[in-house]
């Protein structure tokens, strides 16, 4: 479509719009929150202000971009008229949220025609805001992020996350078992966005997991490769919801491959 918008215009919306709604989360963490209900586990929860940050995004969106699709985790989904679809997580993080550790972002990712062209990942607790347009690198505050120079798998520290199921949990501790000895550590800090955006920034050396949803690593995940890193998954495959791994190109292959082996990271 020729009259689609500059991404770093769609970089400005979403910027706005993010740190709105992260003023909105802050401001309700200042009282008691409890998990409202829960999602595809008793452990998946949700609280009444993921559904008001998604609403907040969802109005403003409306406002400074009538016609775009959305697609929230709390259910927005519509596939809107211009070439140009938001990928929203409201609250990513909500246990963190919950138990009051800083580790919760909002994050708000702009796609067109299918492919990510601007992301930011705003974490109001931590003091960080990330973001990135499709050609133009990545950023904290300002700041450009190259990713990690470790080169040796052994050297590196490595995130990862769990999910909800204990069927998944049980399989994700059998690669773990795997993965912890051939490593210098592992991370595990509860919000995927933010483990993408650290390894952007080199605040860990990778990152993979298994389960992440569009609105998980959208933002996250344009900010850690135009940082420099490979994101994808297994055997050349995409990152997709089977896994995602990211990782300076040194530390790609070799953690890609000891992901490969049995039992592999991308099945339960």
């Amino acid at each position: 479509m020729s009259d689609l918008p500059d991404p770093d215009i769609l970089l400005d919306v979403a910027l706005t719009i993010a740190r709105e709604a992260g003023e909105l989360l802050a401001r309700g963490r200042e009282g008691a929150v409890a998990a409202e209900t829960t999602k595809s586990s008793p452990t998946d929860v949700v609280t009444a202000l993921d559904r008001a940050s998604e609403a907040l995004v969802a109005r403003r969106l409306g406002e400074l971009r009538p016609g775009d699709g959305l697609l929230g985790e709390e259910g927005s989904d519509s596939a809107g008229s211009t070439g140009v679809r938001w990928i929203v997580d409201p609250l990513d993080g909500t246990v963190n949220f919950l138990y009051r550790l800083p580790n919760w972002a909002v994050s708000i990712a702009a796609e067109v025609d299918g492919e990510v062209v601007a992301g930011v990942v705003h974490a109001p607790a931590m003091g960080a805001t990330y973001t990135a347009v499709r050609g133009g690198g990545a950023f904290r505050d300002g700041t450009a992020l190259t990713g990690s120079t470790v080169t040796t798998l052994a050297g590196a520290l490595v995130a990862t996350g769990f999910g909800y199921l204990e069927s998944r949990r049980a399989a994700q501790a059998a690669v773990l078992t795997r993965v912890v000895p051939r490593v210098r550590d592992i991370r595990r800090m509860g919000a995927a966005s933010l483990d993408l955006c650290a390894a952007a920034g080199g605040l860990v050396d990778a990152y993979y997991e298994r389960g992440l949803k569009p609105w998980d690593h959208a933002a996250g995940g344009l900010v850690a490769a135009e940082a420099g890193l490979r994101v994808g998954g297994l055997h050349g495959r995409p990152a997709t919801e089977d896994l995602t791994v990211a990782a300076p190109p040194a530390l790609f292959g070799p953690l890609t491959d000891l992901l490969a082996e049995d039992p592999p990271a991308d099945r339960d």
